[in-house]
């Protein structure tokens, strides 16, 4: 199977997850379950692709196992933060902007279908890969193991801070959060280059690098730091403001000095 056709039955399968997630949404008003899905829909993904693709034996097993735990524990830290809790107010803010519209609410479900399928294509390209290199087989694992590593380390400092009452209303300003407004986005970018190391030498190499480079942009630009950065501001105020001022918002580096 060509590397696109091999994303068709993904799209369908999310399709039909994404539905049932919107049903689950409209019973409890509770859109972030579409992250939950998103992040466990990519991780199956990988599997799925890796066991069903060509491509050479070894860049087919490390994609499938660091693609499953990635998505799996990613999942696992969104829907602790979902089910049970009230709603994130990022979706708090789309159902009072869109007036609870159901409709509004299935389009954006879908369209993470969409994106699911979108950021498969560089596990297709990995499962596609008839080379396998030992040398970018190590250096894929490192990158993996730095950035899901650095993503835990960032939303455990987080939690941490969270949980102490007398930090509330107060802006995380502990460990790597002294040194980026969002680190947890920042490893989360740079996971995708785990992807990029895995496909070299596949024919179609070069489109690996849709992973990071579109998660950059919906980070930087649209669904990530924009809504993440507005809510802070509206339930943190000057606070934030004055952490905007000092902390880079993406790349790690030192704080300015007031």
């Amino acid at each position: 199977m060509s590397t696109f056709r091999s994303l068709g039955p993904i799209f369908l399968l999310m399709v039909l997850v994404m539905s049932a997630g919107w049903l689950w949404q409209r019973r409890h008003s509770n859109a972030g379950i579409v992250d939950v899905l998103w992040a466990l829909g990519l991780g199956a993904s990988a599997v799925l692709l890796a066991c069903y693709g060509d491509g050479a034996f070894w860049p087919r097993l490390v994609l499938a196992c660091l693609g499953a735990v990635w998505g799996v524990r990613l999942a696992w830290h969104l829907a602790v933060r979902v089910v049970g809790h009230a709603e994130d107010g990022r979706y708090r803010y789309l159902r009072g902007h869109w007036q609870g519209s159901q409709w509004r609410f299935f389009l954006f479900f879908q369209l993470q279908a969409l994106l699911v399928a979108l950021f498969a294509v560089p596990f297709a390209v990995v499962a596609h890969n008839p080379v396998s290199a030992p040398l970018w087989l190590a250096v894929a694992v490192c990158i993996w193991i730095a950035s899901v590593g650095g993503e835990v380390l960032a939303d455990r400092q987080l939690a941490r801070f969270v949980a102490q009452p007398a930090n509330r209303g107060k802006t995380c300003r502990a460990g790597l959060w002294r040194y980026s407004r969002h680190p947890n986005y920042f490893f989360e970018w740079l996971h995708w280059f785990t992807y990029v190391a895995l496909a070299i030498g596949a024919p179609r190499a070069w489109l690996s690098w849709c992973g990071p480079l579109v998660m950059f942009v919906l980070l930087r630009w649209v669904s990530g730091i924009p809504f993440t950065e507005a809510q802070a501001l509206r339930t943190r105020g000057e606070d934030y403001r004055d952490y905007q001022r000092r902390t880079p918002m993406l790349f790690p580096w030192f704080p300015k000095e007031p």
